[in-house]
């Protein structure tokens, strides 16, 4: 395993014990009397000691957690009741720092539509003390939904304050997301305001989006308020943002039991609207405290995570906030106007941590960048990755064209847990292809098909114990079935979250791709029923069947399968097809082929084939990856079989 995993960097001693995963440790024996010998050892407490670990997570980082009952009351999953009694507001923790540090930094945004835009703490407070006003002028109380369409820009980051610190509840689309996902997700859960901004710039192009947001505005009939942040029209009919920040007030935070609902975001199965997840402020405020250990960030850091505001990385900028640290938004096309002006933006902003999909340093990769040989770098200290897997050429360039001595440390987890299940640590190698170390308190593990835990070889990546930041809850899902057959019918009390995991015997980990029928482009998650709705509504089109083939060292491959009404199929109904997609869904999710089938496989009960398909692409056994028994339709397999046959043999999509 050495000889395939290299180590590419070793933090010195100095280093390592400045981190605050060292800082931790000494604390814990300190404070706690424990001492450990290994990070091994101290994962294993973690995990066996709920209690005291998330008891001392509160404790280290001074988090406005008051007094609570016990720390689990129900030692369930699903269904964990953590910190019963106790009242929180992650807000409370964010804000702190504008009367800590009024004029320091807090959000830095570079934006192609704005400009530079900087905002201090006290600032920022004021600011969402303005929008507060406004929100409860509008009805606004606790357990009320405000969404928003908005970008990677300060104004979201206000709005998010200023709801969850009122104890409403916010969720967030990304203004490049189609009308129809957007509705499939906000028409879920009944907001009462809508935030949006009418227009952007996006790689020099100025985007209107008026249309799209009138109509949006009409087809949620519980809206109450709606605030624009105009850019290319007046807003009229609609309250203007810069109105309600030209009188600046206090913020007010509202502390709410720590299971509390913060926000709604959105990881989509294969069948149904998109699964509308709940997170409390509890459980996520525990666990990006635990994870600025992992990030190595305080509040001495600049912070920026390449994210558009659709990504689950967008809320995790919060982590960095929450421990007074000054957060970097980028707004725009990371290749505008080529892809080295992200890297000016690290140099020009001194950025101590710079974190992107894998798939943003695979395509300097392949540019040919060497960012580190034209600009000035040396406040940067660590990077990160996540979305899909990096690959060891990509962990390689990096410490060849960015810098020899950087902490790179990816990162894997999801949505559905507002965190990380693997990921980094600052005081241990960094190893070619691999991610780390297990994150602290997370029990995960691999799992092989019989439900035996695997080291040394591919499994189910599973948690075999609850986490504070696990959903409370589906919006909507009254008997908590979706839930549960979201991640526990495989494995009774476990949680299995879809990804292949190799945990590695020095205690690293190498993700293999999604082990469901998920989509992931980039990082960014969608179920096939989004892509299938507006493709099957053409009239040409009378089936179809979208397969996205992730794999380690593989750029994302995504095929739709399509049974046109009339064939052959012709390249005005493929056009139709990538415009389609392109206006309802994103343009994010264009599949890289469209191919022409028959007939879609499916099941007895009429159910698409997804799963089988996938894993026969992948290189599955076709005379295993399905029961044919099982099927409708047997025959209808034979066409992907050779379709398999045929994409093996091109070097163009392997």
């Amino acid at each position: 395993m050495a000889q395939q995993h290299p180590i590419l960097w070793t933090p010195s001693p100095e280093r390592a014990e400045a981190t605050r995963m060292a800082v931790y440790m000494r604390w814990l024996k300190t404070h706690r009397g424990l001492s450990f010998d290994s990070y091994q050892e101290l994962w294993e407490w973690s995990i066996t000691d709920l209690d005291g670990f998330w008891t001392s997570i509160i404790a280290f980082n001074d988090l406005p957690v008051s007094d609570w009952r016990e720390v689990l009351g129900a030692r369930k999953m699903p269904g964990a009741d953590w910190f019963p009694g106790a009242e929180t507001n992650l807000v409370a923790q964010i804000l702190r720092f504008a009367r800590e540090k009024p004029e320091a930094e807090a959000l830095i945004c570079q934006s192609e539509t704005f400009g530079r835009v900087s905002l201090t703490w006290q600032t920022l407070d004021q600011r969402v003390g303005s929008l507060q006003a406004a929100l409860r002028g509008m009805g606004v109380g606790q357990g009320d939904r405000v969404v928003a369409v908005l970008p990677n820009a300060t104004e979201a980051m206000i709005a998010f304050m200023a709801v969850a610190g009122l104890g409403a509840i916010w969720s967030l689309c990304a203004p490049d997301m189609g009308q129809t996902a957007i509705l499939d997700r906000f028409r879920q859960i009944e907001p009462k305001v809508l935030i949006a901004q009418d227009g952007h710039v996006h790689a020099g192009k100025t985007i209107d989006r008026r249309d799209v947001l009138k109509d949006l505005a009409a087809q949620l009939p519980s809206l109450t308020g709606k605030i624009i942040v105009p850019v290319v029209g007046d807003g009229a009919g609609w309250t203007l943002w810069d109105d309600l920040m030209a009188a600046p007030q206090p913020s007010q935070v509202a502390m709410v039991p720590f299971s509390h609902p913060l926000w709604v975001v959105y990881s989509s199965g294969t069948t149904g609207n998109p699964k509308p997840i709940v997170h409390g402020h509890g459980g996520v405020l525990l666990e990006g405290a635990k994870q600025s250990l992992h990030l190595d960030v305080g509040p001495e850091d600049r912070f920026c995570w390449l994210t558009s505001s659709g990504w689950i990385m967008w809320n995790c900028q919060l982590n960095t906030l929450a421990q007074g640290g000054t957060v970097v938004l980028h707004d725009g096309a990371p290749n505008y106007p080529d892809l080295l002006e992200v890297w000016r933006m690290v140099a020009r902003e001194r950025l101590s941590y710079f974190g992107a999909g894998a798939a943003f340093y695979q395509g300097c990769q392949k540019a040919g960048l060497t960012p580190g040989e034209s600009l000035d770098l040396s406040c940067l200290r660590s990077l990160g990755s996540t979305g899909s897997p990096l690959s060891q050429e990509g962990f390689e360039w990096v410490y060849t064209a960015v810098k020899p001595d950087i902490w790179l440390a990816p990162i894997s987890g999801g949505t559905d847990l507002a965190g990380a299940f693997v990921l980094g640590n600052p005081m241990l190698p960094v190893r070619a292809g691999q991610m780390q170390c297990r994150a602290l308190g997370n029990a995960v593990r691999a799992y092989d098909e019989s439900g035996q835990e695997v080291i040394g070889e591919v499994g189910e990546l599973v948690c075999t114990a609850p986490l504070p930041s696990m959903p409370l809850y589906f919006w909507g899902d009254e008997d908590g079935s979706r839930l549960f057959e979201s991640y526990f019918d495989t494995y009774p009390g476990v949680w299995r979250h879809g990804d292949w995991i190799e945990f590695t015997p020095e205690g690293g980990s190498i993700i293999y791709g999604r082990s469901d029928a998920t989509i992931n482009r980039r990082g960014l998650r969608l179920g096939s029923s989004e892509i299938y709705r507006p493709v099957e509504a053409l009239e040409a089109v009378q089936d179809s069947l979208v397969i996205d083939l992730e794999f380690l060292g593989r750029d994302s491959f995504m095929v739709l399968f399509v049974v046109p009404c009339e064939a052959p199929l012709s390249e005005a109904t493929r056009d139709e097809i990538m415009q389609a997609i392109r206006a309802n869904v994103s343009a994010r999710f264009l599949p890289d082929e469209i191919v022409e089938i028959t007939e879609v496989p499916r099941t007895l009960s009429g159910k698409k084939l997804e799963v089988p398909v996938k894993k026969l692409l992948l290189g599955g056994d076709p005379a295993t990856v399905v029961n044919r028994d099982s099927m409708a339709n047997p025959a209808s397999f034979d066409q992907f079989t050779d379709y398999a046959r045929r994409r093996n043999d091109r070097p163009d999509v392997g």
